[in-house]
């Protein structure tokens, strides 16, 4: 079994957001050895639903987020994940700041093939703009399941 955590500051929008498509884009092209979750680098949400915004773009576009409670990473996961996957720069040099040499943190965008490696996914938290991010999370969950299918 292969575990993936996906990563944003509050567990709020973007994570929980990505975790809930990446789980069902696995289970459309029928891989089960993958077990996703999320969380965020603050603790400040831990034990909060997905925000009601996150929950309507998913629920628009035919996803379920209902049963996310956020929760804040802890160090001690490092040692149970193949795949750290972050959403912005800022989460990125925190996870990696925790992180052994061996584990596995990239950012969520850099599998997306038409985005650049470096390219982030925005927090819709305070601009709203949560339909680009599920269309940005769409996209780099492809080439994740790609990803996992081969390796």
């Amino acid at each position: 079994m292969k575990r993936v955590t996906l990563v944003c500051m509050g567990n709020i929008c973007r994570s929980p957001i990505a975790e809930v498509v990446l789980r069902q884009k696995l289970t459309e092209r029928g891989v089960e050895d993958v077990e996703v979750d999320s969380a965020g680098t603050g603790g400040w949400h831990v034990g909060e639903s997905m925000d009601d915004r996150a929950l309507d773009i998913l629920r628009r576009h035919g996803y379920d987020g209902s049963a996310h409670r956020a929760r804040q990473f802890d160090q001690s996961w490092f040692a149970g994940r193949d795949l750290i996957l972050v959403m912005d720069h800022d989460n990125l040099r925190a996870v990696r700041r925790i992180a052994p040499d061996d584990a596995d943190v990239r950012l969520l965008r850099s599998f997306d093939p038409d985005a650049p490696d470096d390219a982030e996914v925005p927090d819709p938290y305070y601009n709203g703009r949560f339909e680009p991010v599920l269309t940005m999370v769409e996209a780099a969950a492809d080439g994740v399941v790609e990803y996992l299918e081969d390796h």
